[in-house]
């Protein structure tokens, strides 16, 4: 399969303007394209699906490519099948995998970028590339048919993973801590994505990209550092 993918843990580094870590890398991964799909259904602090494409748009205009939102096709699903890339915005993890299951769309979307159109997911967007979701920060606020996602990478991701701070006396649960009760149940591995870093798909290799290196989680084992550069077929 000749995968073409970003996944990234974050949209937005603090202080900067939406996706602009990202122009270089969006840049390269839609060469040659000049409009993708874009899937709002994850709708970050519960903004319209319109208001977040408008946002999106913003942020791809400089590069001459054209965003339209997945919500206003009659048919998405026809619309995934012939897009020639696509991009999904952060969020709720919850919502969007509950749209994208009720809609019928998990699947034509995972067969789409099968084949080879360029994918870019961000946060939540990132998460439906694992295998499912059932690693991802959000609030439940809504009940998914099904927790699977496409499995476009052989792993679960946790996007905007945090180490603990030193010197605080209360964090709560760590991102660490409820990974290991993940593995309790599951034996998928878990990528802990920091803020500014991203995973490349091309083809059968994938890299960690970015500035930070991310923490892997595997069922048994302690987790360790992976520099970014480095590549994941262990995973």
């Amino acid at each position: 399969m000749n995968k073409n993918i970003v996944l990234a843990s974050t949209s937005t580094l603090f202080g900067e303007a939406y996706l602009a870590y990202l122009q270089p890398v969006i840049k390269e991964l839609f060469a040659g394209i000049d409009e993708i799909i874009f899937v709002p259904f994850a709708r970050p602090g519960g903004i319209s699906h319109d208001e977040y494409t408008a946002r999106a748009a913003g942020a791809f205009e400089a590069l001459g490519i054209k965003v339209t939102g997945l919500h206003t096709y009659s048919d998405p699903a026809a619309a995934i099948t012939s897009a020639k890339g696509f991009f999904t915005g952060g969020g709720n993890t919850f919502l969007l995998v509950k749209q994208l299951h009720g809609l019928g769309l998990m699947n034509v979307l995972k067969t789409a970028v099968e084949s080879g159109k360029p994918y870019m997911g961000a946060s939540a967007g990132s998460n439906i590339g694992g295998i499912n979701m059932q690693t991802t920060n959000d609030m439940p606020i809504v009940y998914p048919p099904s927790f699977e996602t496409m499995a476009l990478v052989p792993f679960n991701l946790n996007p905007h993973y945090l180490d603990p701070i030193p010197g605080v006396v209360h964090m709560g649960e760590t991102r660490e801590t409820r990974i290991k009760e993940f593995h309790t149940q599951n034996n998928i591995p878990v990528v802990g994505l920091r803020e500014g870093s991203w995973i490349r798909v091309k083809g059968s290799v994938i890299t960690m990209e970015g500035s930070q290196p991310a923490r892997i989680f595997t069922a048994g084992n302690d987790p360790y550092e992976l520099p970014a550069g480095s590549t994941l077929d262990k995973l």
